[in-house]
C-alpha cells in the first residue's frame, strides 16, 4: 500500500529576512569596514536570502575591544544571579520567538522544519535555562571553591547546528562571567544576526555579545588575536589542528569539537525493529550533518541481512524534499561544496568494491540534493570506512564476536561518539566500557541534553561542552 501525502507548508512569512545585515560590535549592528558583503542562500532552492557584511581585522579589533570593555566595566561587577537572570531572560525570548527561528533556520540551512522545530530550537533555548541556573553555583563546577571568569572567548561554530551550537558555546561563556566575540558559519550566519537582535531585546549590556560574520579568513583573525582569552572551536578535524597549533605557546585556553566516525554496533540479541529506526536516526537526522552520526554500522553476522532488509525497507519511506513541508523527513544538502564531498566518496566506496543502494527517490531540480545511501561489503580499509562524509552515506562492516566489533569500532582515528543494541545490558555495559568514545547511547542514537557533557577523544578533539564539564572550560581557579 502507497500513502500519499498532501503537501503541509510551514509558512515563511512568519520571519522577517532583511535584503542585508551588517556586523553586531558593542550592541549595534555596524557595516563592515570597507563595506564588503557576500550572499547567504537558501540551500533547497539556491534563492539569496539576505546579503551579509564581512569582517575584517580591523572589525575583529573592534569587537575585541567592545568585549574587552565589557567585561571589564559591566559584565565581570555583575553578581552571578544577575547575570544569570540576563540567560533565563534570552531563553524565554527564544521560546516566544521560537517559530520564527525555526523558519529561518529551515530556509538558511535546508533542514527540515520538522527538525528545527522540534530539536534545534528548544535544545537551543534549553542550554540558555540550564546555564542560567549554573551562574550562582560556579563554586561547584569542579575548579576551585572561588572560580574565576577567564575573560573574552572567542567562539567559531559550524554550519549544521548553528543556532544549537550558539548556544552550547554562549551560553556557558556567559554565565561563567565571560564575554564573546563568535563567528558563525559563512554559510549559515542568519540565525545568529537574529540572536544578535535576541540580545538586544534581552536589554544585555552592550559589548557582552559581538558576532562577527565571515569565512575562514575572519575566524583566523579571531583565533590569532591577542585579546582573547579562550578559543571554542565546532568544526572540522583539519581546521582544528590548524587552530592548536595557532593557540600553541600562548596563554589561551582551548576547546575543540571536532569531527567522528561514529561506530553503531547492532548485537544479534538487538530488538531489531526498535534498532532499525535507531540506525535511521543515527545517520540520516539532519541529512547526516551531525558530527556523531553513526556513519559506521557494525552488525552481528547471524541478523546482517535481516537488518539490511529491514533497514532498505524503512529507507524507502524517508521523505526527500521540501524543507518546510512539514512531512518531509530529509532536506537539503547545506553547499554546492559540501554536495560535492558527498558525491566524490560516495563514488570511491563503489569504486572500491562496496555494494551501493539508495532509496530511488525523486529528487528536487534545483538546490544541492542526495539520496539516503547505504554501502554493505564494507572493509575496514575502505575511503567510506575511515573518512567522515558528514552526509547521508552509511557504511555497513559485519562482525563476529563482540570483541571483534569492539577491534573495528574503535580502529579509528575518532573517537566522538558510538551506539550499542542489545538486550542484555552486561553486554550493553562491557561494550561501552571498552569503546574508545566520548558520547555513548544504548538502544538509542543522537539524544541530547544541555546537563549531559558532549566531547570525544583522538581527532575528535579535547575538552567537553555541556554540562558541568563544559562550563568548567570557561572557569579558572580563584585565590
Amino acid at each position: 500500500m502507497t500513502f500519499e501525502y498532501a503537501p503541509a507548508p510551514e509558512s515563511a512569512s512568519v520571519v522577517n529576512i532583511a535584503d542585508s545585515y551588517g556586523l553586531f560590535i558593542n550592541g549595534k549592528f555596524v557595516p563592515a569596514k570597507g563595506g564588503m558583503t557576500f550572499p547567504t542562500i537558501n540551500p533547497a532552492n539556491e534563492k539569496v536570502l539576505s546579503k551579509v557584511a564581512y569582517a575584517s581585522k580591523d572589525d575583529v579589533d573592534k569587537a575585541v575591544a567592545a568585549a574587552r570593555a565589557a567585561y571589564t566595566k559591566v559584565w565581570s561587577k555583575l553578581s552571578p544571579a544577575e547575570r544569570g537572570k540576563y540567560l533565563f531572560r534570552i531563553a524565554r525570548i527564544l521560546q516566544e520567538r521560537a517559530r520564527e527561528f525555526a523558519v529561518l533556520e529551515t530556509l538558511n540551512n535546508g533542514k527540515p522544519i520538522r527538525e528545527t522545530r522540534d530539536a534545534d530550537i528548544p535544545l537551543a533555548a534549553a542550554h540558555f535555562f540550564y546555564h542560567a541556573g549554573w551562574a550562582d553555583k560556579l563554586e561547584h563546577a569542579g575548579v576551585g571553591n572561588n572560580p574565576k571568569s577567564l575573560g573574552v572567548a572567542g567562539q567559531i561554530i559550524p554550519w549544521n547546528f548553528p543556532l544549537l551550537m550558539l548556544s552550547w558555546k554562549i551560553a556557558p561563556a556567559l554565565a561563567a562571567g565571560n564575554t564573546v566575540v563568535l563567528k558563525p558559519a559563512e554559510t549559515t550566519p542568519l540565525t545568529a544576526l537574529f540572536f544578535a537582535e535576541v540580545c538586544q531585546q534581552a536589554d544585555l549590556p552592550p559589548g557582552v555579545v559581538n558576532i562577527l560574520t565571515g569565512d575562514g579568513a575572519t575566524g583566523s583573525h579571531i583565533v590569532n588575536h591577542p585579546g582573547i582569552d579562550k578559543i571554542a572551536f565546532t568544526g572540522s578535524t583539519e581546521v582544528g589542528k590548524l587552530i592548536a597549533r595557532s593557540v600553541a605557546g600562548t596563554k589561551k585556553s582551548l576547546t575543540l569539537e571536532l569531527g567522528g566516525k561514529g561506530a553503531n554496533i547492532v548485537y544479534e540479541d538487538a530488538a531489531i525493529d526498535e534498532t532499525i529506526e535507531g540506525i535511521v536516526n543515527g545517520i540520516f537526522f539532519n541529512q547526516g550533518h551531525v558530527c556523531c552520526a553513526g556513519s559506521r554500522l557494525l552488525v552481528q553476522e547471524s541478523v546482517h541481512d535481516e537488518v539490511i532488509e529491514k533497514l532498505q525497507r524503512r529507507m524507502s519511506q524517508i521523505r526527500v524534499g521540501d524543507p518546510m513541508d512539514k512531512n518531509t523527513d530529509m532536506g537539503a544538502i547545506n553547499s554546492s561544496a559540501q554536495l560535492a564531498k558527498i558525491r566524490e566518496l560516495a563514488d570511491v566506496g563503489g569504486e572500491e568494491g562496496a555494494t551501493r543502494w539508495d532509496n530511488g527517490c525523486e529528487l528536487p531540480a534545483k538546490g544541492f540534493w542526495f539520496r539516503p545511501t547505504i554501502f554493505t561489503g564494507v572493509t575496514q580499509a575502505q575511503r567510506i570506512a575511515r573518512e567522515e562524509i558528514f552526509g547521508p552515506v552509511l557504511s555497513v562492516l559485519t562482525f563476529r564476536t563482540p570483541q571483534e566489533a569492539i577491534d573495528k569500532a574503535n580502529n579509528t582515528p575518532f573517537g566522538l561518539s558510538a551506539g550499542i543494541w542489545s538486550d542484555k545490558g552486561s553486554k550493553v555495559l562491557w561494550t561501552a566500557k571498552n569503546l574508545k568514545a566520548g558520547v555513548i547511547w544504548a538502544n538509542t542514537f543522537n539524544k541530547f541534553d544541555p546537563a549531559s557533557p558532549f566531547g570525544g577523544y583522538k581527532e575528535s578533539g579535547w575538552g567537553r561542552e555541556g554540562g558541568r564539564h563544559g562550563l568548567s572550560a570557561y572557569l579558572k581557579g580563584g585565590k
